[in-house]
């Protein structure tokens, strides 16, 4: 069974994402930043935290995961973890992995902050992430910022919350939720086995 490492960087969420990709049939193992990754068939980076507190966290092993990512190693980011896929964030200071240019930027504050519960996904990009998951869906959010591509190429989902925004990302290895698949029932499932089908290759 390929292993997943998710990554200990201080956010929370931790178990419940191991439980849904244990489910979608992957060994997941909880490990510290400072873990050697040379081991892991796939990595996944959690929600939620903050964006300056998860950088630093993550500077220890910040070269070796952009190096295995980089070799072709799947990750997958989720919330928090799919916004250190940029570069920068209104949240506060610091570099993210910068696998991607652009940046987090806060959802506006005409409804209410963060965005909470249950919302539908607008596929615009086919991906293999995707892959038997409707145009509509809905899926469980919980943030108060989102990321705003440089290139729009890397986009495969959107949702509406006070203004329209990436949701989903893939390009390559590389594949990101601003929403939580492990919090989404059998959608959140059916996103995490095409991520484990991803990953057996």
């Amino acid at each position: 069974m390929p292993q997943v490492f998710i990554l200990d960087y201080g956010v929370g969420n931790l178990l419940s994402l191991k439980i849904a990709l244990e489910k979608a049939g992957l060994n997941a193992k909880i490990t510290p930043p400072t873990t050697p990754l040379k081991k892991a068939d796939a990595l996944a980076l959690p929600g939620v935290g903050n964006f300056t507190a998860a950088v630093r966290s993550i500077a220890p092993v910040k070269s070796e995961l952009v190096g295995a990512v980089k070799g072709g190693t799947p990750i997958l980011g989720v919330c928090l973890g799919l916004q250190l896929f940029f570069q920068s964030s209104e949240e506060g200071p610091g570099e993210g992995l910068a696998f991607f240019k652009g940046k987090n930027l806060r959802l506006k504050r005409n409804l209410k902050i963060p965005h909470m519960g249950w919302n539908s996904l607008r596929l615009v990009k086919q991906n293999e992430l995707f892959d038997g998951v409707s145009d509509g869906s809905y899926v469980y959010f919980v943030h108060s910022l989102y990321p705003e591509p440089a290139d729009k190429k890397i986009i495969c989902a959107q949702t509406e919350y006070t203004t329209v925004f990436t949701s989903a990302v893939a390009d390559k290895n590389i594949f990101g939720t601003q929403f939580h698949p492990e919090k989404s029932g059998e959608v959140g499932l059916r996103i995490l086995q095409n991520f484990a089908r991803i990953v057996a290759r």
